[in-house]
């Protein structure tokens, strides 16, 4: 079948663009390396390579699949069974769909887009209804990340005295998540009937910043000499053996003037290393952006401003989330808050190829 061969083909070239081959291998690698008995002599480095294998397990079994169904229908193919036609017209009509929805990894292509993501959300102008905006935003992630199968992990969150959050940094895991939620870097706008103001129509803003998770320190190199280190009493959640200590962490990279503090964990070191990690995002993000080869190069700045807003989010007097970039829109707000915004994602997506 020719329809079939080419199928075949296609997968093929997908495992050499995507090098499934390669991750594989490594796959292979640090299993055998978690085998040995001797490996959670340091628990840390061991959490991290059995993280780092869940997340290339995640990039390849589909791939491995697909590819191991399309050839035992090859062969059911070649035993010419006419009564066998339209059961494997069928199923190659499902494994054809399925290589679609697939080679959307193929749009992923940046240095960091197969990495995990940091979101960073922020409050902007609008007072409570800008940090209750925020809260919207955030449950929206959390949907869409439950939706798609990835793991969320909420990193920081600063509360707002009456409602809301101010900040909510979460830490979201899963096959090219940085790839896929970059098309949310930037400042969104909501347009509604305020809950908090006797029904007044308000305009509120929040931030989201959306960085590529570097656990590893060899990828973005950062000279001690740069940073600024600051210990202090952990006010967050995490329970009494938290408020107790100084647990905290604050770090401020000096030649960017790049904060990042973390205190939701229960150890310093812990905070410490979830800091850096963040830290070496905003730090690649930033070099992205600034299109410079090194972090030495870099000039301070953030590495997402509060500019022109990138999506409006309209509740009154009628409803549309509307992308400013793309124009792309969704009338259904309500399904757009439960996580269904994999519609901008993917105009966002063509866009930056086209």
């Amino acid at each position: 079948m020719k329809n079939l061969a080419s199928l075949q083909e296609d997968i093929a070239a997908a495992f050499v663009a995507l090098g499934i081959d390669e991750k594989l291998a490594e796959l292979r690698r640090l299993e055998q390396r978690l085998a040995e008995p001797d490996v959670w002599n340091d628990s840390a480095k061991a959490t991290e390579l059995s993280k780092t294998a869940a997340d290339l397990n995640n990039q390849v079994q589909a791939w491995l699949e697909l590819k191991k169904q399309v050839d035992e229908l090859a062969e059911l193919a070649k035993l010419g069974d006419d009564d066998l036609t339209e059961e494997i017209a069928g199923q190659l009509e499902d494994l054809q769909l399925e290589f679609l929805e697939l080679k959307k990894q193929l749009q992923f292509t940046g240095q960091y887009d197969n990495h995990n993501a940091i979101l960073r959300l922020t409050a902007g102008v609008g007072g409570i209804d800008a940090m209750d905006f925020t809260e919207m935003l955030e449950r929206m992630y959390l949907r869409w990340t439950e939706k798609a199968g990835y793991r969320a992990q909420i990193l920081e969150r600063s509360a707002g005295e009456t409602a809301g959050v101010k900040t909510s940094v979460m830490e979201i895991n899963g096959p090219f998540a940085y790839g896929k939620l970059q098309s949310e870097n930037g400042v969104h706008r909501l347009v509604r009937l305020s809950p908090f103001n006797a029904e007044s129509r308000e305009t509120s803003f929040a931030l989201v910043e959306v960085l590529p998770q570097i656990d590893a320190p060899e990828e973005v190199k950062i000279a001690d000499k740069d940073l600024k280190i600051d210990v202090y009493r952990s006010g967050g959640h995490g329970g009494q053996s938290v408020n107790t200590t100084d647990s905290a962490v604050r770090i401020t990279h000096l030649p960017t003037g790049i904060t990042v503090a973390i205190q939701n964990e229960r150890s310093q070191l812990q905070n410490r290393e979830k800091a850096l990690a963040i830290l070496r995002g905003k730090l690649a993000q930033l070099r992205l952006e600034q299109r410079v080869d090194s972090i030495a190069e870099l000039r301070a700045g953030k590495s997402a401003e509060w500019g022109a807003q990138i999506r409006n989010y309209v509740l009154h007097p009628y409803t549309l989330v509307k992308d400013t970039r793309t124009k792309h829109q969704e009338t259904d707000t309500a399904a757009v808050f439960d996580g269904k915004i994999d519609g901008f994602i993917e105009a966002y997506l063509s866009s930056v190829m086209t």
